[in-house]
């Protein structure tokens, strides 16, 4: 699985599979639901810890069978656009932005894929996923497609969750809807190029990384605060090490395995609590033995 993390860790899948289409996908999902055999959906892996030992089961990639942007209606006000789970989400938010469509420009340098960025509720200070998606179409354990309307999602800080009467596991997000307003394309493009530098400016985008490790907490100061104050920043465990530039990044530097980096958030999450009585989340996933 290092192959396919933005980490570049983790040991092998019992199984990976790619599906062409969506109908191969459906197939494939109702019988791995029939059989009993355990799944999980991969994303870009841009939000992933893969455990040494791997993931038993099957792992299924959508970037085959579920890509493509397409703009659905538009007027001199708004456009609705669809885009598939497996797409690129960086395409859609240049998609967005050559475009003059306003919306997703606080996406601009949040990696991974559409359906991922769903999943997680992404997003950043300027804004989130859940403020311009419309509905989600999901597949269901036995190849059913359902369309959910955002106000039936619950959606919180770093998570979507489906309604209790779609809410199986097992769900497969295939595409979402957004609705984007109609702007000026150089004030959009302009936007762009500041948010993509201060991006650069402020978080390590050189090493692997799964992007910020833990959680902000509801109040107070943020989690890259509280492990820079805590005197961590720079905290090293094999290849692993918190990042120089954002105290909430853990990078590679080159031959990091999942438990250096398991390591490292262990000791960030004790010693910060042990100083500041604060309980620090993981925002990333981990999977795995």
């Amino acid at each position: 699985m290092a192959r396919h993390t933005s980490f570049q860790v983790g040991g092998p899948a019992e199984a990976f599979v790619t599906p062409a289409t969506v109908s191969d996908l459906s197939m494939l999902i109702s019988g791995l639901n029939a059989r009993e055999i355990p799944y999980r959906i991969l994303g870009g892996g841009t939000n992933l810890i893969v455990r040494d030992n791997g993931i038993p089961g099957v792992v299924i990639r959508l970037q085959q069978c579920c890509r493509g942007i397409s703009i659905e209606s538009s007027n001199s006000a708004q456009t609705a656009l669809t885009a598939m789970s497996g797409e690129n989400l960086q395409k859609l938010c240049v998609f967005a932005m050559r475009r003059g469509f306003q919306g997703l420009n606080f996406a601009l340098g949040i990696p991974g894929t559409v359906g991922g960025a769903i999943r997680m509720n992404a997003g950043t200070a300027l804004g989130w996923i859940s403020d311009v998606l419309e509905s989600v179409v999901v597949l269901d354990p036995s190849g059913r497609m359902n369309t959910i309307p955002r106000a039936d999602l619950r959606v919180a800080y770093r998570s979507m969750a489906f309604p209790d009467t779609c809410n199986a596991p097992g769900n497969v997000i295939i595409s979402g809807r957004f609705v984007l307003k109609a702007g000026d394309a150089c004030a959009v493009k302009s936007e762009a190029r500041k948010i993509l530098q201060q991006r650069r400016h402020r978080q390590p985008t050189t090493l692997p990384s799964a992007g910020c490790i833990f959680k902000n907490p509801p109040t107070g100061k943020t989690a890259g605060e509280l492990i820079d104050l805590a005197g961590l920043k720079g905290y090293k465990v094999g290849g692993a090490e918190t990042s120089l530039k954002h105290a909430n990044f853990i990078v590679n530097t080159g031959r990091a395995t999942a438990s250096d980096i398991l390591m490292i958030m262990a000791q960030v999450r004790r010693i910060v609590y042990e100083k500041f009585q604060v309980s620090l989340e993981p925002e990333v996933i981990i999977e795995g033995e």
